[in-house]
């Protein structure tokens, strides 16, 4: 997965290979072979021709026929590249199966390779880089029969890598299993805190962007929050869980948190490391889902969004649809069709400023049903609560009693219910 040639950024041609398998359109793996460049082009590959075959099944030995592989290595060969990518993920065996066909000369990366190779790039924070680390191992330790073939020598005798009859696979083996789960020990210690921080956010209102790669979710919170964030088009741009406050227009104060984006067949490992960053998601009360509206493919983008919710357990959660750059888009007719699909979603472009007081209305009214308002009698006992009230709660009316305040608030339940359960009567 690592490459040399990344210290001076320089692009490597590359043909994609894309597998057509029965129910799956033209269309459909065309489309999936246009993500697949602009992975690669993120990662510094530049494919210059893709080759699709149509099959029942995978090959379980070589993904897919010899033949089309020998259609691969003859164009390699007379084009001088060195690259073959697959767009789906590959096993161990079908990739050193390959290798051994197309010869040293040519390496064979799967999707999964290349999105781990791009987050790993990407990855600013401890949390990240510890996150990414832990599934780039993971998915190296299957291959490493493939990767270390010409060390599979016997490591006997004296010395502390290896025991008596140990291989340098096996040794290579122990030592990334026991660096995983140093890594995993240290990414509980960083949710704990992850978790800490959290809790001092318990009374706010708490809104998630989430959507597809490169839909426009930084850009859209650098525009609410008014903050610094790290913007750049391309795939993958955050990986890291930011939180930002956000006011309202009609002041309301929550806090807004953008989330690494996702992507279709995003590898399994993956979401699994950066469960702990995901969870901010969960503990949402307000999810923003981001599309991107000039996208060919949004109903794929969609059900991407919606399997990796549920697979983070994300559930009955409020949701507002947005859709990004309607700048970007010419074609009116596009832009009614999709107006006329979800006629509840936001249009807006987040880079131009377009229609977002229409977000941040539609935002109110989310928040406006989650708040309630309640009278609540305190005891002049009990005035030593008057802090908590006005630190967690809109007080919304005070009439001073001959035996207590009586108070309207704002809240939402949680809160008022803490509340109630301190006064003392």
């Amino acid at each position: 997965m690592e490459k040399d040639f990344r210290k001076t950024k320089q692009y490597l041609d590359a043909v994609g290979v894309g597998c057509q398998l029965n129910g799956v359109t033209y269309k459909d793996i065309i489309l999936e072979l246009e993500e697949l460049k602009l992975l690669a082009n993120t990662n510094y590959y530049k494919i210059k021709k893709v080759f699709i075959q149509r099959r029942d099944k995978y090959n379980p030995s070589t993904f897919i026929g010899k033949g089309k592989i020998n259609d691969l290595v003859n164009y390699c060969n007379i084009n001088h590249i060195k690259i073959i990518i697959f767009n789906d993920e590959i096993s161990p065996t079908q990739i050193k199966n390959i290798q051994k066909i197309v010869g040293e000369k040519i390496r064979v990366v799967d999707r999964t390779g290349v999105i781990i190779d791009i987050f790993s790039n990407h990855a600013r924070t401890k949390e990240a880089k510890v996150q990414v680390e832990i599934a780039k191992l993971e998915y190296l330790l299957p291959r490493l029969t493939r990767l270390w073939t010409h060390l599979e020598r016997q490591m006997g005798g004296r010395g502390t890598r290896g025991g008596p009859g140990e291989t340098q696979i096996e040794v290579d083996r122990r030592l990334i299993n026991n660096q995983i789960s140093s890594l995993k020990e240290k990414l509980k210690t960083i949710a704990k805190q992850r978790k800490v921080q959290s809790k001092n956010r318990f009374n706010a209102y708490k809104i998630s962007l989430c959507g597809y790669t490169n839909a426009g979710k930084s850009t859209l919170m650098k525009k609410l929050t008014k903050s610094n964030v790290y913007i750049k088009d391309e795939l993958f741009a955050t990986l890291d869980s930011t939180s930002r406050k956000m006011f309202l227009n009609n002041k309301d104060e929550v806090i807004l948190s953008d989330t690494v984006g996702f992507i279709n067949k995003l590898p399994h490992n993956l979401v699994a490391s950066f469960r702990s960053t995901l969870s901010v998601i969960k503990e949402s009360n307000l999810i923003l889902k981001v599309f991107d509206a000039t996208s060919k493919n949004l109903v794929m983008h969609n059900q991407v969004i919606d399997e990796t919710l549920e697979a983070l357990e994300v559930k009955n959660i409020d949701t507002i649809i947005i859709f990004n750059k309607i700048d970007l888009i010419k074609d009116e007719e596009k832009y009614l069709f999709l107006k006329n699909l979800f006629n509840d979603a936001i249009f807006i472009s987040a880079d131009k400023e377009l229609k977002l007081n229409d977000l941040l209305a539609k935002i109110e009214q989310k928040i406006e049903k989650y708040y309630c308002k309640e009278w609540i009698f305190i005891p002049y006992e009990s005035t030593k609560i008057m802090n908590l009230v006005y630190k967690n709660l809109e007080v919304l009316e005070q009439i001073n009693t001959d035996s207590g305040i009586k108070i309207k608030v704002k809240g939402n339940l949680d809160q008022i219910s803490q509340l109630k359960s301190k006064i003392s009567y």
